[in-house]
C-alpha cells in the first residue's frame, strides 16, 4: 500500500471509529434533533425529509451539489449557481452551507422553496447516506473544502467532482504539506480542479495535483460582490447609524485583538480635527464585543451595541458603535468615509478588502493579507488600496485621508474599478463544471 492509500485508510478508520464511539450519544440526541433541529440530524447525512418537496426522486434533469462553508463562500457560490441556471436551464442544483448564519445567508438570497442543506459531517456512514439522497451527476467543493471521506465517497459512487473558486493560501500551504499524503489521496479523487490564480495552482500543485486537472478561473467574489453593492442597503444602513451623507464615518470591519486598541488610538487622532466623525468598529468574532466596549469606556469614548440601534433619527449619538451581528458588516461598508480591514496588522491572513471597495471606498489594511493575496495585488495595481505598516501608520494614513477628502474619493474609484475587474469568474468556473455533464 502506498503513503497516500495507507494515509487515506488510516483516516477513515479513525473517522468510522468516531461515528461509532459517538453513535449512543448521536442517536439519543438526533431525536431531539430531529423535532428541534433539522440541522444536526442533516449533519448525519438524514436529508429525506427536506429534499423529498423539492427534488424529484428520480429525473432527467442534471443535478448538481454545491458545497460552502460559510457565508463568504456562500456569496461564491451563489454567482456560480445563477452562472450554471443560466447555461444549463433544466439544471438541478442542491446548495450546502456548514455554519448557522452562511445558511442564513443563503436562504436569504434562494427564497424558502430551494434545495438548501446542511453537510454532512465527514464520517464515512453519513457522506454515503447524504450522497445516496441527493444523488448528484457533480459534487462541487467550494474553494479549501478539501473533505477525504465526502470526495471519496462520491468519486466511488461515479459522481464526477469539482473544487471551484479553489485556493490555497501561502499560510495555509505549509499545514498542508504536514498531511501530503491524504491530501494528494483527495485530490486524486477530484475530477477538476477551477482555482482562482496562477499562485494558488502552483501551491495546490505543492500538495500533488495532477496538472492537467487544473484551470484557472479567477475569483467568483468579484461577481458575488457586484451586484450587492445596493443604495437602498445604504439608505437603511445610514438611517441605523445616524450617518447621512456628509457625515465622516471610520469603518473598521472584521477585526481581531489587539488591532482594536490601535483603531480606537487612531479614532482619537481623528477626533481631534474631526470631532464629529463616527467609529464603528467590527470585531472578528462578535463575543469580544462586550470587552471591546469596557475598551472604548477606558479610552473615554461613548458607545454602544449595534444591537442597541432603533434607527430612530438622531437617536444613535454614541462616537463609537461596536458590533455585535453577523452578516451586516458589507452593508457597513457602504456608509464609511474610510475603511480598515482586520486581521492584517496582527498576523492572521488578512480580510476580503474588496467588499468596501466595491462600494468605492478607500481601503487601509496591515501587512499579513496573505490569504487575500490576489485582492491585495488587484487592488495596489489600481491604485485602490493602501497598506499600512503599524498603529502609528494607520492613524497617520487615517487622518490624511480624512484631511484630504478628494485624494480619498480617488482612491475609492480605483478601488471600485478593481472590484469591477476580472468579472466572468463566476461564468468561467460555471463552465467547468459544465464540462462533466453529459450535456
Amino acid at each position: 500500500m502506498n503513503p497516500s492509500d495507507l494515509a487515506y485508510a488510516a483516516y477513515r478508520a479513525l473517522t468510522s471509529l468516531a461515528f461509532f464511539l459517538s453513535w449512543p450519544f448521536l442517536r439519543l440526541h438526533s431525536l431531539l434533533w430531529l423535532r428541534s433541529s433539522p440541522a444536526m440530524a442533516q449533519r448525519l447525512g438524514v436529508l429525506d425529509g427536506i429534499l423529498r418537496p423539492r427534488l424529484p426522486k428520480a429525473s432527467p434533469r442534471p443535478r448538481i451539489w454545491v458545497h460552502a462553508v460559510s457565508v463568504g463562500e456562500a456569496g461564491s457560490a451563489l454567482a456560480i449557481i445563477r452562472s450554471l441556471e443560466e447555461i444549463i436551464p433544466d439544471v438541478d442544483v442542491v446548495l450546502s452551507v456548514s455554519t448557522f448564519y452562511g445558511h442564513g445567508f443563503a436562504r436569504e438570497r434562494l427564497g424558502p422553496g430551494a434545495a438548501l442543506i446542511y453537510p454532512p459531517l465527514d464520517f464515512p456512514r453519513s457522506v454515503r447516506r447524504a450522497l445516496k439522497t441527493v444523488a448528484p451527476d457533480v459534487l462541487v467543493c467550494l474553494e479549501t473544502e478539501i473533505w477525504p471521506n465526502f470526495l471519496t465517497a462520491a468519486k466511488a459512487m461515479g459522481i464526477r467532482t469539482a473544487i471551484v473558486n479553489g485556493r490555497i493560501s501561502e499560510r495555509s500551504v505549509g499545514g498542508y504539506l504536514k498531511i501530503r499524503p491524504l491530501i494528494r489521496r483527495v485530490l486524486d479523487q477530484v475530477d477538476v480542479l477551477s482555482m482562482i490564480s496562477q499562485g494558488d495552482c502552483d501551491r495546490i500543485k505543492q500538495l500533488g495535483a495532477e496538472e492537467d486537472r487544473l484551470q484557472i478561473n479567477g475569483n467568483a467574489k468579484y461577481d458575488a460582490l457586484a451586484g450587492r453593492a445596493d443604495p437602498d442597503l445604504e439608505k437603511k444602513t445610514r438611517r441605523l447609524y445616524n450617518a447621512p451623507p456628509g457625515r465622516p464615518v471610520f469603518v473598521a470591519g472584521s477585526v481581531r485583538s489587539p488591532e482594536e486598541t490601535l483603531i480606537l488610538d487612531a479614532y482619537k487622532k481623528i477626533l481631534g480635527l474631526f470631532p464629529d466623525t463616527l467609529l464603528i468598529l467590527f470585531p472578528r468574532h462578535i463575543q469580544r464585543a462586550g470587552e471591546w466596549m469596557e475598551t472604548a469606556a477606558r479610552r473615554g469614548f461613548s458607545r454602544r451595541l449595534r444591537t442597541r440601534l432603533d434607527g430612530r433619527p438622531g437617536s444613535q449619538t454614541a462616537q463609537v458603535v461596536i458590533g455585535d451581528t453577523i452578516g451586516e458588516l458589507f452593508g457597513v461598508y457602504s456608509v464609511a468615509t474610510l475603511v480598515f480591514c482586520g486581521g492584517s496588522l496582527t498576523p492572521k491572513g488578512g480580510q476580503n478588502i474588496l467588499e468596501p471597495a466595491a462600494w468605492g471606498k478607500p481601503v487601509l489594511y496591515g501587512p499579513s493579507m496573505e490569504d487575500f493575496m490576489d485582492a491585495k495585488n488587484l487592488l495596489e495595481e489600481t491604485g485602490g488600496g493602501v497598506q499600512v505598516k503599524d498603529g502609528d501608520d494607520l492613524a497617520r494614513k487615517a487622518v490624511y485621508y480624512f484631511s484630504h477628502p478628494r485624494e480619498a474619493e480617488k482612491v475609492g474609484r480605483a478601488a471600485k474599478k478593481a472590484a469591477g475587474l476580472n468579472r466572468g469568474s463566476a461564468g468561467r468556473h460555471a463552465r467547468a463544471i459544465q464540462g462533466l455533464l453529459d450535456v
